[in-house]
């Protein structure tokens, strides 16, 4: 290994607290995350693609991404569904090899691997990631009649060479397999991907620049001076360069949208309404009909029609974007005008007003984004105050620490994963996050949901960020094994009762939350504690007899209540 991959390798181990002394599984993980961070942009866990072990099949790494989110639940795909109405699936498989050679030896492993995980009937001896991903993989199979076009499939084999060659025996092996893998009639289109160190560098620094894009911008008028506002402008943007901004090299939709505690809501009516708009006989009526998007920037910088935008966010428009997104193809939309705002500024605040002020078509009442967007802003504050080893990071706004060097990666708290944390404990459903995940997040903003309500108190959410943190980083060391990955949240949900003798204080009370949470902050700040207290929850686990292979058990509210029956003999 050449010393600049030694580097970025040791940085990458260094933001992701991970201390293995094992260098081929550090590589793999490496690896893994510089490839997918590139082709999916939203936080993602490492070891949940990171495969490579015992029994693996040759595969290193494995990315199953369907509608834009990274699957790692069977029940996922429903809820996906539900939501959206179809399903639009991408494979991503992955070998790294720390040699400065490519060994077809290994490719032919690699690709034999790929082809038995699509196979009726597997060959191979599979370790647990492999079967529980294939079962994912073989559910999404049976619902075919729902692909927007049959899934994609990316095979990328990384080696630590300088320079990558391909000889005709490699060529040969490409080209056999990707014939095999055709034969099965499963996919859109099928890549097979060689790449050395140069390549595999600028994908891991790429994760760790800010977002920038550079658009042609003729038809725009500059709005009048407002404070707080460093430029800002209206006008009409072609689909062929709006795409730039909504769209990555892989042809994704890119994480750009403030408001990530709501996604795209699939095609529901209004969204209806836009599709029908692009597909009908006149859809220049479309830059009429519909209220456009809005872009906030922290910098922009422009040269006659050009502009390049940094750190930027759509505020308004992400259901108009994603349409566009599905529709993308359509002839007709490549001279689509779309009206467009483009704000300048860097005052929080006022990023806060124009998403609430601008977001009006959605099912989310004006008055529930307000409380959403200052809770979310106030709480990534509450965060930023601790120090220490309870230095956590919240993530508001998707990838907003890339370009922060000095943020700790392995220590973000995703939206995502604050909900599921601060669900599980204080709602006590831990059979739901995971399961129904999108059921809960459409809920936010309503007092029903019970999450991110104003007069909450922020160290509730923060004690639920920091046990997720703690027991991942457990997971990560290999402290507590893996199979218990599949009951996180209810591993989650019994820490503060086991920590705690006290009842759930009321959310809005600033001294009985405080005081509530302080101690078992903590026990998790002091090691031995914090193990001790995550051991007597997968005890109580165990001795429930609970079945955690058995994934409808998992999801039913019984479960959650066989383990509360055991937790008067075991509290500390």
């Amino acid at each position: 290994m050449d010393r600049i991959t030694k580097t970025l390798l040791n940085d990458f181990l260094k933001t992701q607290e991970i201390v293995n002394k094992d260098e081929s599984s550090n590589f793999e993980k490496f690896v893994n995350y510089s490839i997918l961070s590139n082709e999916y942009n939203k936080s993602f866990d490492i070891d949940s693609i990171s495969i490579g072990s015992g029994n693996d099949t040759g595969i290193d790494g494995l990315a199953i991404i369907v509608n834009g989110h990274l699957i790692e639940e069977l029940n996922e795909i429903d809820d996906l569904l539900a939501q959206n109405g179809y399903l639009d699936v991408k494979y991503i498989f992955i070998q790294s090899k720390t040699s400065s050679t490519i060994d077809t030896s290994e490719m032919l492993q690699f690709y034999n691997g790929v082809y038995d995980f699509f196979s009726e009937e597997h060959k191979l001896v599979r370790n647990e990631d492999i079967k529980k991903l294939s079962e994912i993989s073989d559910y999404i199979f049976t619902l075919a009649s729902d692909f927007k076009q049959n899934p994609s499939c990316k095979i990328i084999y990384i080696t630590t060479s300088t320079t990558v060659i391909e000889d005709t025996n490699i060529r040969a092996c490409i080209k056999v397999n990707r014939q095999h893998l055709e034969q099965l009639n499963l996919f859109e289109n099928i890549d097979f991907i060689i790449h050395g160190a140069n390549y595999l560098g600028k994908l891991y620094r790429k994760t760790k620049t800010p977002l920038s894009c550079t658009i042609q911008f003729p038809n725009k008028i500059t709005l009048p001076e407002t404070l707080g506002i460093d430029e800002s402008y209206y006008g009409f943007l072609q689909f062929s360069e709006f795409k730039k901004l909504i769209i990555d090299q892989n042809d994704n939709i890119q994480n750009v949208f403030e408001d990530n505690v709501r996604d795209f809501q699939g095609l529901n009516a209004v969204n209806l309404k836009i599709e029908e708009t692009l597909k009908s006989d006149n859809p220049h009526l479309f830059s009429v009909l519909n209220n456009g998007v809005t872009i906030v920037a922290n910098e922009i910088k422009i040269s006659g029609d050009k502009c390049t935008l940094f750190d930027f966010q759509i505020v308004n428009g992400c259901q108009t974007s994603n349409i566009l997104y599905q529709n993308r193809i359509l002839d007709t939309l490549s001279n689509m005008n779309i009206p467009i705002k483009l704000i300048v500024t860097t005052d929080d605040d006022i990023k806060s007003k124009i998403t609430v002020s601008t977001n009006s078509q959605t099912a989310v009442k004006k008055e529930q984004l307000s409380a959403m967007t200052d809770f979310q802003k106030n709480l990534e504050h509450y965060y930023n105050a601790m120090e220490g080893d309870g230095r956590l990071y919240y993530e508001r706004r998707a990838n907003q620490y890339n370009n922060d060097s000095s943020v700790v990666k392995k220590r973000i708290i995703s939206v995502s994963n604050q909900i599921k944390s601060f669900s599980s404990i204080f709602r006590q459903d831990p059979h739901l996050v995971t399961t129904y995940f999108g059921q809960i997040a459409k809920e936010i903003g309503n007092k029903k949901s019970k999450l991110f309500e104003n007069d909450h108190q922020f160290a509730s959410y923060y004690l639920a960020g920091l046990i997720f943190y703690k027991l991942d980083t457990l997971f990560a060391s290999n402290e507590i094994d893996k199979k218990f990955k599949k009951v996180k949240f209810y591993i989650i949900m019994l820490f503060p009762l086991l920590a705690s003798k006290e009842n759930f204080p009321p959310l809005n009370s600033h001294n009985k939350v405080e005081k509530y949470c302080n101690p078992i902050i903590k026990i998790l700040l002091e090691e031995a504690l914090c193990k001790n207290v995550f051991k007597k929850a997968i005890n109580i686990i165990e001795l429930s007899g609970a079945k955690i292979e058995d994934k409808e058990a998992l999801k039913s509210k019984k479960m959650t209540e066989q383990k509360y029956r055991l937790l008067p003999n075991l509290v500390l």
